[in-house]
């Protein structure tokens, strides 16, 4: 508690909590689309109870690695060398993280462009997702995601309870838009792709950054917002026309 205190008495612990916060909702974006497309696929009437199970296991799994820092930072040690390389169990969780979303991504835009899939190694017959196979979906990227943030967290501050504060805060905006962006990826078919697009491109950048090639997030999120805001003059541009010829 005093510790806390001490905390709150000091400026640059609350410009290290805004920063922070601001990091971990940004780091929440990847986390906040795969969920929302996972759950999209659903049946209506669980997808609401999928968004929040899959947010609170997020929160869950954040929350549980910071209660574990010894744990969190041998995970960033080197376990073995190839050719050179040294790969740590974090390097190894973000390959096969980014193995995972470029798979689950390259799979979906596959089914959305194939006017006649075959029976081939992206065939299903379904095209709903069970609430187990989407929980378990979920977890998968929830740990993934959860232990970048983390590692990115321990990176910034070395308090604890800034770190929680900065996480709890994070996943109750995650929680808040989680539904407002599922509806809107839902109604809006071009942005269903623009979004697994942006699954492949992180799904990528995961797997490069576990073999050492590191890409700076800036510049992801950033070609994320100019794609997300081309999108947006296409659909005004839509509308208008739309507007035009109903007149």
């Amino acid at each position: 508690m005093d510790t806390l205190l001490s905390l709150v008495a000091e400026p640059a612990a609350w410009a290290a909590l805004l920063t922070l916060i601001a990091m971990e909702v940004v780091l929440g974006i990847d986390n906040l689309i795969f969920i929302a497309i996972l759950t999209n696929r659903m049946p209506e009437h669980q997808r609401e109870l999928g968004r929040r199970i899959g947010i609170g296991l997020a929160l869950i799994l954040r929350l549980g690695l910071l209660g574990s820092i010894a744990f969190i930072v041998s995970l960033t040690t080197p376990i073995f060398s190839i050719f050179g390389y040294d790969f740590s169990w974090r390097d190894l969780i973000l390959i096969a993280g980014g193995l995972f979303l470029v798979w689950k991504a390259t799979k979906e835009i596959h089914h959305r462009v194939d006017p006649d899939p075959g029976p081939d190694l992206f065939d299903r017959k379904d095209i709903r997702l069970g609430f187990a196979a989407a929980m378990g979906q979920i977890v998968v990227l929830d740990l993934v995601f959860s232990i970048d943030s983390i590692i990115t967290a321990v990176g910034m501050t070395e308090h604890i309870p800034i770190m929680v504060i900065a996480v709890i805060v994070a996943v109750l905006a995650m929680l808040m838009a989680a539904t407002p962006l599922a509806n809107f990826i839902n109604a809006n078919p071009t942005i269903v792709m623009l979004a697994l697009g942006f699954l492949l491109m992180i799904g990528t950048a995961l797997i490069a950054e576990g073999f050492g090639a590191k890409v700076p997030k800036g510049y992801i999120y950033a070609a994320m917002a100019f794609s997300a805001l081309v999108e947006s003059l296409n659909m005004l541009e839509r509308r208008a026309r739309k507007k035009r010829r109903s007149s």
